[in-house]
């Protein structure tokens, strides 16, 4: 077993259309999601936290409404989006609750993990239904989308969500077993590569673009995947997922292939708030809060004496202490305006000074990265 899968505790989990719907009836493949679960149950027994990102609504929703395995108008992908969305989320609360485990359906596009409001509000949610031990199924919110329809997959959506959440690893189920030196269709000679440390130029040029007829999917858009999971310190395994207990198989050694992340999620995380952002405003904390922050705690509107900037809520911002110092930069949970009316106030006083119920904290410690002297 490899360390990349044995040492994973946050485990995010892509599972193509093709995998979960028949080709000809258009049916869900219960024995295969039955395998599926049996394979999560596992892995949550072990002490891991599982996210599912599937596809398969519009698969599901076509058949439901008799509408044809061609290419669909947009309107008509979004109707089969919405009708199939249903049959989706009751197939996961089925199968998973009879194993004793609950299921939650989150409707994601990608600007949900890319537009830093959505993106706290998306990362707190799936966050807290980890921790409550449930199993988060996140599928496009094709019903209302339009690029993410047309143009969108779910490979870059697993890898986005992954990169959300801190994920150490990520597993592309497909109907291929890794990345080959060229289309194996084509070429009888073509090898599959077991692991991949760097994506090149010449990793990039082996990649074909034909999916299925029910997936969107691709070695390209997978290999856009593997970019920005290992960007995002998660490792990334592409695996055939056309077996029953994939996950299984993969912890066993099926055939696969590896793309290494160069650090983890903790260090990318915290460098891409801390270089990739350009801050909206400054924070100025006591030094109660500051020996807080040091000790490893989040930034409560207690310690704050001090607010300025135009920023809103997801902005990246900087924290100084009283004599002017930069001590780091997060990730603020409130609108300046609404920052301002928190300045050392309790946090049990957010609601009846705002109206309504904010955060605890005006920068949780997991969007924060501090200077180290």
């Amino acid at each position: 077993m490899r360390r990349e899968w044995s040492g994973a505790r946050r485990i995010v989990v892509k599972i193509g259309s093709a995998l979960l719907v028949e080709r000809t009836s258009g049916k869900l493949k219960g024995d295969w999601l039955a395998a599926l679960a049996d394979d999560i149950a596992g892995l949550k027994a072990e002490g891991r936290e599982v996210i599912v990102v599937s596809s398969g609504a519009i698969a599901l929703g076509r058949r439901a409404l008799g509408l044809p395995q061609t290419s669909l108008k947009l309107e008509e992908s979004q109707a089969a989006a919405a009708v199939g969305q249903i049959a989706l989320a009751r197939a996961y609360e089925e199968c998973f609750s009879a194993r004793d485990m609950t299921a939650a359906q989150i409707l994601l596009t990608l600007g949900d993990t890319e537009e830093r409001r959505r993106y706290l509000n998306a990362r707190s949610t799936i966050s807290a239904l980890l921790g409550l031990g449930v199993v988060p199924v996140v599928n496009e919110n094709d019903s209302v989308a339009t690029n993410e329809i047309r143009y969108g997959d779910n490979d870059r959506l697993a890898a986005r969500v992954g990169s959300m959440m801190s994920a150490d690893c990520i597993v592309l189920l497909s109907d291929v077993d890794g990345l080959y030196t060229a289309p194996p269709s084509i070429d009888p000679q073509a090898r599959r590569l077991e692991v991949v440390e760097e994506i090149t130029a010449e990793i990039e040029s082996m990649a074909g673009d034909a999916g299925s007829e029910l997936s969107r999917g691709g070695m390209v858009t997978k290999l856009v995947a593997a970019k920005i999971a290992v960007a995002a310190g998660a490792n990334l395994a592409i695996t055939n997922g056309n077996v029953l207990h994939p996950l299984r198989a993969l912890g066993k050694g099926a055939p696969c292939t590896w793309f290494l992340a160069s650090t983890n999620p903790v260090v990318s995380r915290k460098r891409w708030i801390a270089g990739a952002l350009e801050p909206r405003g400054t924070i100025t904390i006591d030094d109660g809060a500051r020996a807080a922050l040091n000790a490893g705690r989040s930034l409560l509107p207690a310690g704050v004496i001090g607010v300025e900037g135009a920023f809103d809520r997801g902005d990246a911002v900087i924290i100084k202490d009283a004599g002017g110092q930069e001590l780091g930069r997060g990730l603020i949970a409130y609108a300046h305006r609404d920052a301002e009316r928190l300045i050392g106030r309790k946090s049990t006083e957010i609601e009846s000074i705002l109206g309504y119920r904010g955060r605890t904290e005006m920068i949780h410690r997991d969007d924060m990265a501090l200077n180290r002297s």
